[in-house]
């Protein structure tokens, strides 16, 4: 039951939910689309990894302290998660777009090829997932969400 009384867990899980939960409003004030897949889904505003390592290394400075040998470890592994969710899989996003074109692009060279109509949909390809990666904003916004929570929730601990 001790595993309850862990404020920085708490305070990461709080802030994952919030960040992937409040994506469909954002999508729908910004697009006018409606798509709750985002709630489940990598990518978008604001970053949920970036707001659970925020939570996390805001928890651990809050109970720990900021000199704490905790709180160095919890800081390093958000500063690597942000840079990682802002270039590698940012980079990774961008390639998927160029990948998805090309494939689109030889499929329609090969839409005439005998028997390709026969096939059904799922045979044919399939779509690399493209929304990988935040913009630097995203990640900003992202943990600047997981310190707020990880302030506000500290307030019912």
């Amino acid at each position: 039951m001790e595993l309850f009384l862990n404020f920085p867990l708490w305070a990461a899980f709080s802030a994952i939910i919030f960040a992937q939960v409040i994506k469909v409003p954002i999508t729908l004030i910004a697009t006018r689309e409606f798509k709750p897949s985002l709630a489940f889904s990598t990518g978008g505003m604001p970053s949920s990894h970036s707001a659970a390592v925020a939570a996390l290394t805001t928890g651990v400075g809050i109970t720990e302290g900021v000199t704490s040998t905790l709180f160095a470890i919890s800081c390093i592994f958000s500063v690597i998660t942000m840079f990682d969710a802002s270039g590698v899989r940012r980079h990774a996003g961008q390639q998927a777009v160029v990948l998805n074109q090309l494939i689109k692009d030889f499929l329609y060279f090969v839409d005439e090829a005998k028997d390709w109509n026969k096939k059904e949909e799922y045979e044919k390809r399939k779509e690399l997932k493209e929304l990988l990666g935040h913009q630097p904003i995203e990640v900003f916004i992202g943990g600047l969400t997981g310190i707020l929570i990880a302030f506000f929730l500290f307030q019912f601990y």
